[in-house]
Order: structure tokens, then sequence, then C-alpha cells
């Protein structure tokens, strides 16, 4: 296990925490909403993208300056932020204090918009910032360069891999106790419809039976056309039986250690990486569906549940800034007939008012 220290004095600054995949959902939650930690306790992952200030306009930098900072379509402010950024579960920082004068937010909490808002205490440098205000996960941010990754002299378990998605625990359940829809699913099923996308280039789609359709295909339906010579997809991943004949567009996960999406050994084609516990339920969704049944029973539905499972009131509505922030990361997004999907998008969300 790794623990973070500072840079300047080697005050420890974390408790020992283990390297895992980034979450799809890291910047993406509900609006107006207080949300529990991103991370998992004794974890950290590294986002290799630009992230926080400071933010420049697209109009000031331009096109090539963007693609150089990962956005390959216009867009109203580029990150121009520290790459690498360590997120840690706030529980796990250790010896730092806030920067009063450095703790804005919007309404519930501190949201980071001028920089790193914890100090090391022991020397007074700036390491790091804390974000919990209304829709954002509740995250410690450390700065890459402010602080030094060290071997904390503990060892660590079995680090996760291909095996930890065919366990019942690690399956996201898409529903939330209350009835919501989960926030994890609204981002990560945004993330893998804007691959989706870039991979059929705006064509139709057809999803395989079962849960993937029950639970996808209203997204789906919201952002891509209906017609013919639909794109065909299928689920596979560790643990199933490879579809055949072999779908245009595999769903597969994502490695719950380096992010990677998941291959049939030798295969090349078309993958559009899924959040790999969202993968895991959609693969073995267990005894109950989310959704209202109509008709007769289907298999596998148990009678006289008591309590009933929780069921949203709305079908899946992807997370809106989810999916156009991962687009605009996608280098496909340069092609004119995704230029052209893109604005058609853009009319649809915002209408121009008459």
């Amino acid at each position: 296990m790794d623990v973070f220290a500072c840079a300047g004095c080697g005050t420890e600054l974390t408790a020992p925490v283990s390297r895992v995949a980034l979450p799809v959902h890291v910047h993406h939650g509900g609006w107006e909403q207080l949300h529990p930690p991103l991370m998992e306790p004794s974890t950290y992952a590294v986002d290799p993208r630009p992230t926080g200030p400071p933010w420049r306009r697209w109009a000031e930098v331009g096109a090539d300056a963007a693609a150089r900072q990962g956005v390959f379509a216009p867009v109203y402010s580029v990150s121009f932020g520290a790459r690498n950024r360590i997120v840690i579960a706030p529980g796990d920082s250790r010896s730092m204090t806030l920067i009063p004068e450095k703790c804005e937010g919007y309404c519930r909490g501190v949201d980071g918009r001028a920089g790193p808002n914890l100090a090391c205490v022991g020397c007074g440098r700036a390491v790091a910032t804390r974000m919990d205000d209304c829709g954002m996960w509740q995250t410690v941010w450390l700065e890459p360069d402010a602080v030094a990754r060290r071997s904390s002299g503990l060892p660590a378990g079995p680090p996760p891999d291909w095996d930890d998605l065919t366990r019942a625990d690690h399956r996201v359940p898409p529903v939330e106790p209350d009835g919501s829809w989960s926030r994890r699913w609204e981002a990560a099923v945004a993330v893998a419809l804007a691959h989706l996308v870039a991979v059929t280039e705006d064509r139709p789609v057809s999803l395989p039976a079962g849960a993937v359709a029950e639970l996808l295909g209203h997204a789906v339906d919201r952002y891509l056309p209906a017609g013919p010579d639909a794109r065909s997809t299928g689920l596979a991943g560790p643990g199933t039986r490879p579809p055949q004949p072999r779908p245009d567009v595999l769903l597969v996960p994502r490695h719950p250690l380096t992010g990677a999406p998941w291959r049939p050994p030798g295969d090349e084609g078309a993958v559009v990486p899924l959040d790999s516990g969202v993968w895991a339920y959609l693969a073995h969704p267990g005894e109950t569906s989310p959704l209202p049944a109509t008709g007769g029973l289907p298999a596998g539905v148990l009678r006289d549940d008591y309590p009933l499972p929780p069921r949203p009131l709305y079908l899946l509505t992807p997370h809106h800034a989810a999916f156009e922030d991962t687009l605009v990361r996608l280098p496909a997004i340069r092609a004119p007939r995704l230029r052209r999907y893109r604005e058609a998008y853009h009319r649809a969300v915002s209408p121009t008012p008459r």
C-alpha cells in the first residue's frame, strides 16, 4: 500500500491506500444533491486529464491548444489545471487543514474554484483540494507536484482484476433504495453512450434482449436514430460466453485497476467500455428486474416480495454533462458526421426560444 507525503516537509498526508481505476462518474453527480464519498476507504485513483483551475475560454485558446488538453470540439472553457491529480476519500486524509480564504462554494460546501484549499500542517504548503459541494462526490484531490508517493510498508491485498467482476458485491444496482436511479448508473450510461455514438457514427443500434435492452433501450433511443441497417451490439466480458456471431459492437467492462476495456483474445473489433460495476449487473442482473413487468411473471421473478424492491418512477435518463464531456474528448468528434450530430443534439436539448 502507498502513502502520500508533503513534497516540502515529508509530513504524511494520507492513510495507507491502494490504487484502483478512476471512476467514470468522478466529475458527474446530481445537481443540488449531497453525495457520499467517491472513493472507497483505503483506495486512490489518478486522473490523467487536466482538471480544475485555471480555466480558459475556447475562443481564447483555439482548437489546437484545446486538443492538446484533450478537448476536440468547442466548449465554453477548457481546463489548464494539473494532470495526474490523485483522488482519495476525505476520511483517508491526514495532517491537512483548510485554507479559509479558498473555501468558496455554491451553497452546501466547497467546490475548489479557487484552487487548492488544504494546507500541510507541517509546513503550510498548499497540497490538496477538498470538494463536497452539492452535486459533487465528496473527494480530496492531492496536487501531483505537491506530494510524493511512498510505500507504507503495509502489505496490500491482491490487486483488483477481472475475477472481481464475477462477485455479487461488485455489481452496482441501478436503483437506489428510495426508488431513484443510481447516480453512478446515470453517469456511466452517459459515458458509454458517447462512445457508442462515436463508434457507430450516429447510426441506428440494436441492443441484445434482456437486461441491456430493458435498462438501456430508452437511453439509446434518445441519443441514436431509429432505422434499418442497425449496428448490432452484444454484452461480452470475463466469465461470459462471447455472443456468436460477433456483433458489430461489444459492450465490455473496464478493468477495475487500470480502467482499460476488456477484449476477447485476438479481437480488434469495435468495443464500448462500461463501468465495471454497471457491466457486472447487466451480465448478472440477479433474480428480479428493476423495471415493472406486464402480463405474466417473467422467469426468475419472485412472488410476494416484502418489502417490495425499489422501482423508479421514470425511465433511465443519462447524465447530460457526462455525455457531453465524454463526447468532446473523443477525437472522432472531429469527423463531419459527428460534428453535425453534436450540433443537432445541442439544438434538441437547448432549443432556441421563439
